[in-house]
């Protein structure tokens, strides 16, 4: 029996284009292009599909959030800063009604404040916290687990 290829799109919002300037800091070495190869990789052992895109635009996100609707079946996202703020996030991912693995690649609850609020759990199927850049491969291989159970 063969089974369909499991499509993930792998959002990520503000600032997260500027992974690996600071290896030092709480993102790490990595490039986001890093993280890109690697959830590919991961993704195509299980029989999936990884479509890899950022912007530092919340409307460009709330657009990819809809296009998954019928262009995936799942999606992660790693909202960056607007993991914190953005309504019209957290309103997309409801109504797109997707299996979502969000992702925070520091450990969220050690930083400041602000940080340990986070709007978009509330429509997420699962939070993936502090993990590093690995956060992102473990949530791909979540993810198309959680759908291949579905």
């Amino acid at each position: 029996m063969s089974l369909s290829p499991v499509r993930l799109f792998v959002l990520n919002g503000a600032n997260t284009n500027l992974y690996g300037l600071d290896p030092t800091g709480p993102y790490g070495a990595l490039t986001l292009e890093d993280i890109a190869e690697d959830c590919r990789a991961r993704a195509k052992v299980l029989g999936g599909t990884v479509d890899f895109r950022q912007s530092n635009h919340e409307g460009v996100l709330v657009d990819w959030i809809q296009e998954a609707r019928t262009a995936a079946d799942g999606i992660v996202i790693n909202a960056g800063s607007l993991s914190y703020t953005s309504i019209a996030l957290l309103d997309a991912l409801s109504a797109v009604k997707r299996p979502t693995f969000q992702v925070h690649v520091s450990n969220v609850f050690t930083r400041e404040p602000f940080r340990h609020h986070a709007p978009l759990a509330a429509a997420v199927t699962g939070c993936i916290i502090g993990l590093g850049s690995s956060g992102y491969g473990v949530a791909v291989e979540a993810l198309i687990a959680h759908i291949r159970r579905r």
